[in-house]
């Protein structure tokens, strides 16, 4: 019985960086390196008009100083609509004080420190061709829908209990 001996080159199993092949990890393409750029800019672009907004000692109608109508669910049914106070508390965030932020909008303010991480995250991704993006939406994967839904009608619920009318 012969033993035959195979020797794989040395080329297609190791990169540059030393690394075999399989283990070392795949980079961002093009076109996801570009979305997170889009990404990115989007979420800076929401946070610097946040921290440009002077919050609304009431707790909500802050969007009103972006040029936009008074909420009609506020006007017509004199409670708070379940986004309500958001852009308050994301200019609350903006500003730092996250104790006025969490006060007016607790889900507002968790939103306004995910922003900030994702533009950070979709930064890095942009810049480098890290993979990091993917790993965080891989762990939440279809749940992020029912956590979202979960924490709107927590926050919804905490800003009817806090409501101090319009």
């Amino acid at each position: 019985m012969s033993t035959a001996i195979v020797r794989v080159s040395s080329a297609s199993t190791e990169h540059r960086d030393g690394l075999p092949t399989a283990i070392r990890p795949r980079r961002a393409s093009i076109s996801e390196r570009l979305w997170a750029a889009l990404l990115a800019l989007g979420a800076l672009a929401v946070l610097a008009t946040a921290a440009w907004l002077e919050p609304s000692e009431e707790g909500h109608g802050t969007h009103e100083r972006l040029g936009l109508r008074p909420c009609v669910w506020v006007a017509t049914m004199d409670t708070p609509c379940p986004t309500c106070g958001m852009t308050t508390a994301f200019s609350h965030a903006a500003d730092a004080d996250f104790r006025a932020s969490f006060a007016t909008q607790p889900l507002g303010m968790a939103l306004s420190v995910l922003s900030a991480a994702a533009f950070w995250v979709l930064a890095h991704v942009s810049i480098t061709g890290s993979t990091a993006a993917r790993l965080c939406t891989n762990l939440l994967g279809g749940k992020l829908l029912w956590i979202s839904l979960g924490a709107l009608l927590a926050a919804w619920a905490y800003k009817l209990v806090t409501w101090g009318g319009s």
